[in-house]
């Protein structure tokens, strides 16, 4: 049997579950902010990006929450928190509209 960890649980091993978390979701915000520098709506090193390092924490918060909920495993919680900060508050809303209100015209 191979003792091989993937990076999450490397990550986890060696900084502990918060420090693991936080990464992932400011990796999250920072490849969002990176398509909108690509898209030249933003500078990469701006005010704006300042602003990403409370979402990111709100957006973990929610992760860590979302994932506790469905009883993820820990790795599944890092890529839930990724995701999540990636999408950001905006995008968690558009997406959880589409999946509740798909049917219901507005």
């Amino acid at each position: 049997m191979s003792d091989a960890r993937g990076l999450v649980e490397l990550f986890d091993a060696i900084w502990g579950g918060a420090v693991t978390t936080m990464a992932a979701a400011l990796a999250g915000r920072l490849m969002w902010h990176s398509t909108e520098v690509r898209a030249r709506k933003r500078r990469f090193l701006s005010r704006e990006l300042l602003w990403e390092l409370p979402v990111a924490v709100g957006m973990a918060i929610i992760g860590e929450a979302v994932a506790a909920y469905f009883e993820l495993g820990r790795t599944v919680t890092t890529g839930v928190v990724a995701s999540l900060a990636y999408l950001g508050p905006r995008g968690a809303q558009v997406a959880l509209t589409r999946v509740f209100f798909h049917n219901k015209e507005s």
